[in-house]
């Protein structure tokens, strides 16, 4: 009696000859809808096929491909500040080796040097300055870290909407804007000015500055970035990912409708049956 019941509360059957058949075919949509039910829940996606839910499956499809998007910029910005920390150290060690010649510079000047002492400093002047040299000409995965050429970073999806980010030019091979005067030098007496080092000093850490102002606009819009696409995946997560427990309890419901379905037919096959015996 409570199968019978519970399945005249949820499939009320009018009273005629075809009775029988509409149950059969309440019974084949209970178990399509169960099929459909572990599907879903088997996929983990409340949407199986586009035809499920149309307008959904396309709003998914584009909150995916903006979330994507949003990483591949993130990636860009990535490779961009890791050009920069290389730059960065590049003028660290520059500056380290300026510091140095500065030192011998003042060595130089030492009366109480003797010309040997003197030749030793300016051969090591030589092989810092040709360390400096070789650091104006390094380059991150072949694109050179120093020269005249600026370049811009797009940190938005939509790049008219947005300025993108100008990464500076640095020129440390620049005589004015670099260490130009240093590099160029055949030896310590060249550089007694004490005004040239100094200067190649002070551009080091320029660039140094800008490079740090750079880096950290970069971090800024890499953390936009990133709670963008967060937000994007959590969005289509939303509309694509199956909700298990509800799933669960209208999976419980399509197999209990289905199996009672299923019981009254064979009641109702075998009271024929038993009808006929008797007619005969």
């Amino acid at each position: 009696p409570s199968y019978l019941h519970y399945w005249e509360r949820h499939n009320p059957m009018p009273e005629d000859s075809h009775s029988a058949a509409l149950v059969a075919h309440q019974v084949a949509t209970a178990n399509s809808l169960f099929r459909k039910g572990l599907e879903r829940i088997a996929r983990g996606s409340r949407i199986t096929n586009p035809s499920d839910a149309t307008s959904s499956t396309g709003v998914s499809v584009k909150l995916s491909a903006a979330a994507m998007l949003q990483g591949s910029l993130d990636h860009t910005i990535g490779t961009a500040v890791s050009l920069l920390q290389t730059q960065d150290g590049a003028l660290k060690v520059s500056g380290k080796i300026l510091e140095r010649i500065s030192e011998l510079r003042k060595l130089t000047d030492d009366v109480s040097k003797s010309p040997s002492d003197k030749a030793n400093y300016n051969a090591e002047f030589f092989r810092l300055k040709s360390q400096l040299s070789e650091i104006t000409s390094e380059a991150f995965n072949g694109m050179p870290l120093f020269g005249p050429t600026h370049f811009t970073i797009n940190a938005s999806e939509d790049a008219a909407a947005k300025s993108p980010i100008t990464v500076a030019a640095r020129d440390l091979g620049c005589t004015s804007t670099g260490v130009g005067t240093i590099t160029t030098a055949n030896s310590l007496g060249d550089i007694r000015a004490v005004s040239l080092v100094t200067v190649a000093i002070e551009n080091v850490a320029a660039m140094r500055a800008g490079n740090g102002s750079e880096q950290a606009s970069l971090g800024v819009a890499s953390e936009r970035l990133t709670i963008n696409q967060s937000n994007l995946e959590a969005a289509s997560s939303r509309i694509l990912d199956v909700h298990v427990a509800r799933e669960s309890t209208h999976l419980v419901t399509k197999k209990t409708l289905a199996a009672t379905g299923s019981s009254l037919l064979m009641h109702a096959n075998q009271s024929s049956l038993a009808t006929l015996r008797l007619l005969q």
